[in-house]
């Protein structure tokens, strides 16, 4: 099959078109042809040695963790999916999927049925960025009615999911964002925007519930600055890169609290996303679907920062 591989950690340029061996399904597997892929910061992180290159190690590898195809075989003990079933998934994380290529296998409870209605471009979209924003504020937040959320970030891949899961849950969100983005987030249901190249949020805003930090303290500190936006009893969920101990014993010696976080795979939460997609109360958003070839230019549009939504390379037909 044709994949995408690295040799050594680096730039863009690393990225190269190889032949691999075809995997096959080990029981409770499912072989998928791979139709699209999403393009996550994760595997730019991890392409440079970051990220998930602690779980994977050295190269050669094939990134890639967004999938949407089409079931292919199906290995012994495989009661959820048939051979022709349409599917999406996020499988192994953090391990390596291997999105990046004409076939992955991944065990079957780590896909669910496609959305029926959107296409495969859109649905690869969809896995590593709506969990995230699903597990964050369903899972790990528990947010309710009538909280006020901080939300950094809000016009990336998991923030523009997160803005419509936090107002479906009834809160009041505030994100951060470039001024050119407002007036799309205001459409997802955004309440208040900050445009973060123009203002110190933590000069604005005060007493949330919690703060959704897609950011991290690799930047600016922003998980560190957003604990003056927190009211006493407040919760920070910082994505990227986690929290430090320094970060922790600070919101703790306030009454605060801050976690880290990290998605895992999950069929079950994929088939609840799917219903709100085919409801028309999840939107996606999609900056552009290339061809796999140009799956450097993806990285490159990704290291930018300010890509809206998400970028989707086009496998197979």
């Amino acid at each position: 099959m044709v994949a995408i591989s690295q040799d050594t950690f680096g730039g863009p340029e690393v990225l190269k078109t190889v032949e691999a061996a075809r995997p096959q399904p080990l029981p409770t597997e499912v072989l998928v042809r791979v139709v699209s892929a999403g393009v996550n910061p994760i595997d730019v992180k991890t392409r440079s040695g970051g990220g998930m290159a602690q779980v994977l190690g050295d190269p050669p590898f094939i990134l890639g963790w967004d999938v949407s195809g089409v079931v292919e075989e199906v290995g012994f003990g495989v009661h959820t999916l048939e051979v022709g079933d349409e599917v999406y998934g996020m499988p192994w994380f953090p391990r390596q999927a291997g999105a990046y290529a004409e076939y992955v296998t991944a065990p079957s409870r780590h896909f669910a049925r496609k959305p029926a209605s959107v296409n495969h471009d859109q649905a690869a979209a969809v896995p590593l960025a709506a969990l995230t924003a699903w597990q964050l504020v369903v899972d790990a937040a528990h947010v309710h009615n009538g909280q006020r959320v901080l939300l950094h970030a809000a016009a990336g891949g998991v923030g523009h999911f997160a803005v419509q899961i936090l107002k479906q849950r009834g809160a009041h969100v505030i994100g951060t964002a470039r001024a050119d983005k407002h007036d799309w987030l205001r459409s997802l249901g955004a309440d208040d925007l900050i445009d973060y190249t123009q203002e110190r949020f933590e000069e604005t805003v005060h007493d949330v519930d919690l703060v959704l930090d897609l950011v991290g303290d690799e930047h600016d500190n922003t998980s560190t600055r957003s604990l003056d936006t927190l009211r006493p009893g407040g919760l920070l969920v910082a994505v990227p890169s986690g929290v430090s101990r320094e970060l922790t014993d600070r919101a703790r010696e306030r009454g605060m609290r801050a976690i880290g976080f990290l998605v895992e795979p999950d069929g079950h939460a994929l088939t609840e996303i799917a219903r709100l997609i085919d409801s028309g109360d999840l939107r996606i958003e999609i900056e552009d679907v290339l061809p796999l070839q140009e799956v450097a230019e993806a990285h490159r549009r990704i290291e930018t920062g300010h890509t809206r939504g998400k970028l989707v390379l086009r496998v197979t037909t």
